[in-house]
């Protein structure tokens, strides 16, 4: 890793304008670009200490060798000359949108002699007309089959048209009317390209005047007494009313606009486009992306805006452009759009309307196709295989970790203290296994004996199931046992089920995965040594720079980015993460419901809040003295006379049953597992 001081440029080197700039590692490979209102303050963020940059900008930094950068007149031209970069050294350390799949358009080759309407994939070619893209190829083929009856435009291949035009046949479309054969001279060139006119007019939303038009050539040929004629324009207005139903309008007034949402977590963004034109949805793309860089939802906006528009002038940029939010270069980006169209553009936050509730559709699309691409990377079984093996084999494993279990640690400032557990078998998450912990020893913010504890009192169950199966004898167990056993006893000791299945904490994992660096580790290894269990492997992952971390070993394994055993561990170590902050605000939400003192007159939320904190529970604020209510900060005597007036009055609650154990629980005692969406016993 190189140091950032031994490239740093020279004091007044940089200088205090626009421009762009590019890192390149020792190879002389470019390896990011970016653009600045000011290079001297930029490049000056990316050379302070280390350790106060953002992990992904950390790891940049480290990586390059070099720094240089290109002085501009303009911020739009910074904004160009960024794009252009990106496009030629493709740097790894940008963000680059992937297609989640290859959208095909609908394309009418205007740059023929004889324009030919077919669908189209791949980068646009000039002088071509695109409609869409949409999400499916059948999906254009059936609108093309509507409208040729109307428009009969050329649909062969450049091979057929020309056999055709040899032997004087027209084709089958030609025959039954959904051509009008330019092969063989029905129509001539300037009649064929009038007809390719009408239906791109048609497919960019002018269709209004259009359907007027045959309209009024119906009733005139009805009038004549033209009654074949008259009911051919009928069918053909059917024809082209049928292909527009198939696009729903969305917004009124005929609005042109882009629609683009964001779905994100830490490691990747998703980002749908819907795109409006005369009010209805023409068509939808989307990408997934790596969050390479730090990026929030603006800078990933702003790439977006980039990759949509970077190749396109004219009508293909729309009037309007709504996004969930606003780049920091709004005014220049603005600058840019209206350059690529040839007039104003609107960039902006719908706030209220169809079109707020349009952005919630396409953010809902967004979400979707994050989880999507998640999922089908999850669930593919050669992907979760390499995962293991690469797991196994950075952490010098004997075998593939066939089960893992990770522990996560979480508080509000020290206040209700919980842990999970969630376990992965075969690279899937197994819920029905999930465990939660409530750390009982002490409180505050010290995750390293938290860990500690989580990490014993998982095992020592285990333990117990070993001795209760005869697997172990009394002895082994005699030094591993406190006075947590009885309180884990009680939560969590579930007898055996009757169909001779194992208990909760039966099976071991192969390997141990806990949410933190070096002293997490250290802990956890140290529970495992205590109660004598050596055959369980333990790794660390710290989140500043997805480094895994070994017991004993000063430096980290930093596994590729790219790997699919690192894609594993965060996954793994994510959804800990998750499980953990939804008991500890459940928990939290719980502690902080004051149920009778509801109705004492005159007493407040925070004077509630502090009594609660105070004693913990409603039952025991009842148990307690008008004297002990008094030491409460803010609580007079008369106001204490009336709290325990009201709660005496008050019918407390029957006892809770946790349904699992069948065993009284106390009211702070945490819910069953039926309380929460995932499987699970708090303990």
């Amino acid at each position: 890793m190189a140091d950032p001081s031994s490239y740093r440029p020279k004091p007044g080197q940089v200088p205090d304008s626009p421009g762009v700039y590019k890192f390149r590692d020792e190879h002389r490979r470019v390896i990011y670009v970016g653009k600045a209102k000011s290079l001297r303050q930029r490049l000056a963020s990316y050379f302070q200490d280390v350790a106060g940059l953002h992990p992904r900008t950390a790891t940049m930094v480290t990586t390059a060798a070099s720094v240089e950068w290109t002085v501009v007149s303009t911020e739009v031209e910074a904004l160009q000359l960024e794009y252009s970069w990106i496009k030629e050294f493709d740097p790894r350390f940008n963000v680059k949108y992937r297609d989640d799949k290859s959208y095909p358009s609908l394309a009418v080759t205007m740059n023929e002699q004889y324009p030919r309407v077919q669908v189209m994939r791949g980068p646009k070619k000039k002088g071509v007309r695109y409609f869409g893209p949409y999400g499916h190829a059948w999906a254009i083929r059936e609108t093309v089959d509507l409208m040729l009856r109307v428009f009969p435009v050329r649909t062969c291949s450049a091979g057929v048209f020309k056999r055709s035009a040899q032997i004087g046949r027209p084709c089958l479309l030609g025959y039954i009317g959904k051509c009008s054969a330019p092969c063989v001279g029905r129509v001539t060139p300037e009649e064929h390209r009038e007809l390719a006119e009408d239906f791109c007019d048609f497919m960019a939303g002018r269709t209004g005047t259009y359907l007027s038009r045959l309209e009024a050539r119906m009733h005139e040929a009805a009038e004549e007494m033209e009654y074949e004629k008259a009911a051919r324009l009928r069918d053909d207005i059917g024809a082209l009313r049928r292909a527009m139903e198939k696009n729903a309008v969305v917004l009124a007034d005929a609005t042109d606009a882009d629609l683009i949402a964001v779905a994100e977590d830490e490691l990747e963004a998703a980002v749908q486009i819907f795109h409006v034109r005369g009010g209805r949805v023409r068509g939808q793309r989307g990408w997934v992306t790596d969050k390479v860089e730090a990026v929030d939802t603006a800078g990933l906006v702003e790439h977006a805006l980039q990759q949509l528009y970077g190749e396109e002038k004219g009508e293909a940029v729309p009037k309007e452009v709504l996004v969930p939010a606003l780049p920091e270069d709004t005014p220049a980006l603005n600058e840019w759009l209206a350059e690529r169209r040839g007039s104003q553009v609107s960039l902006r936050i719908p706030q209220r309307g169809d079109k707020k509730a349009l952005m919630e559709t396409v953010h809902r699309n967004a979400q979707q196709s994050l989880v999507l691409h998640k999922t089908k990377r999850a669930s593919d079984l050669t992907t979760r295989s390499r995962a293991l093996e690469e797991i196994a084999e950075a952490l010098d494993l004997d075998g593939a970790p066939l089960r893992i279990e990770c522990f996560d640690i979480s508080h509000m400032q020290g206040d209700d203290v919980v842990a999970s557990m969630v376990v992965f078998e075969d690279g899937l998450a197994r819920k029905s296994e999930y465990r939660r912990f409530q750390i009982k020893t002490f409180e505050g913010q010290d995750d390293v004996r938290s860990m500690h504890e989580v990490v014993s009192r998982r095992f020592r169950r285990y333990l117990q199931e070993k001795l209760r199966t005869g697997e172990w004898s009394p002895e082994d167990l005699a030094d591993t046992t406190d006075t947590t056993d009885t309180a884990d006893a009680r939560e969590g000791g579930v007898p055996a089920e009757e169909d001779g299945r194992p208990r909760r904490f039966a099976y071991p994992p192969q390997l141990v995965v806990v949410d933190g660096g070096q002293p997490q580790v250290a802990a956890a290894k140290r529970a495992l040594e205590e109660l004598g269990v050596d055959d369980v492997a333990v790794c660390g992952l710290a989140k500043r720079l997805e480094e895994v971390w070994l017991p004993g070993e000063d430096d980290p394994v930093v596994l590729p980015r790219t790997s699919e055993g690192l894609y594993l561990l965060q996954r793994v170590r994510d959804e800990a993460h998750r499980f953990a902050i939804q008991y500890q605000r459940n928990k939290r939400a719980k502690r902080l419901k004051s149920g009778p003192l509801d109705e004492v007159p005159g007493l407040g939320e925070s004077r509630k809040h502090a009594l609660i904190k105070h004693f913990g529970s409603v039952k025991k604020l009842r148990q307690a003295t008008i004297d002990q209510i008094c030491e409460v900060p803010g609580i007079g005597r008369k106001t204490a006379e009336t709290v325990a007036a009201a709660l005496a009055r008050a019918v407390p609650a029957g006892p809770a049953v946790n349904t699992a154990t069948g065993e009284i629980m106390e009211d702070e005692t945490p819910a069953p597992a039926g309380a929460s969406s995932e499987r699970g016993t708090e303990q």
